[in-house]
């Protein structure tokens, strides 16, 4: 049985949990994060040195890092539609899937833990307005991507890469920032309204 360590409110544990269900995989989801059981000690250490989630262990093989989990779940059931075996396709999925976690999430950080989480440490204007003028400006070459498949991310398909990046457009429209008007993006994020698996964990308003 897959096992997952994570609270479902976690953005990063909600890309395992739709990626589960896309494949419809059973599963046990154990609540771990701020509010639950801590991450700071020795037996999830154990499990994950980072004190991170989400961890997911199939068996005794443990994983951390939500995209690499995400590609591991996707490999493991052979769905070679949302992760490609052809390598130009395969790298096109995780070319975005990668931008996601290091361009896009380092931009919106600042912004996201201001306005939503009012941290103290993240109460700096300038800073809050670099971090949102950052965010929409990649958000604006995703529209552009958007405009240029007339679909999904990394082609006609869906994929993995719009599941973190679909998470990531849901978390960009709840946060309370000025945005620009991005068509395609409105019109993909409707797209993947059109999706079960996404309704229930990429689309349930937790940001």
């Amino acid at each position: 049985m897959l096992e997952l360590f994570g609270k479902a409110a976690s953005i990063n544990v909600r890309k395992v949990l739709w990626t589960l269900d896309e494949l419809g995989l059973d599963y046990t989801r154990h609540d771990v994060g701020s509010g639950f059981a801590p991450t700071d000690t020795p037996q999830f250490r154990a499990l994950n040195p980072n004190a991170l989630v989400p961890v997911l262990r199939d068996g005794a093989f443990v994983l951390w890092e939500s995209n690499t989990i995400c590609r591991y779940l996707a490999g493991r059931s052979g769905r070679e539609d949302l992760l490609p075996i052809e390598p130009q396709a395969r790298a096109r999925v995780e070319q975005w899937m990668d931008w996601q976690a290091t361009e896009l999430n380092t931009a919106w950080r600042y912004a996201f833990m201001a306005r939503v989480r009012h941290s103290a440490q993240h109460a700096d204007p300038a800073a809050i307005a670099d971090s949102i003028a950052r965010w929409n400006h990649l958000m604006g070459l995703l529209d552009a991507q958007l405009a240029a498949t007339g679909a999904h991310v990394a082609g006609d398909d869906f994929t993995l890469a719009d599941v973190v990046i679909g998470l990531s457009v849901q978390r960009w429209r709840q946060t309370p920032i000025e945005r620009p008007a991005l068509p395609a993006v409105a019109d993909y994020f409707a797209r993947l309204q059109a999706r079960e698996a996404f309704r229930r964990h990429g689309d349930n308003g937790v940001p």
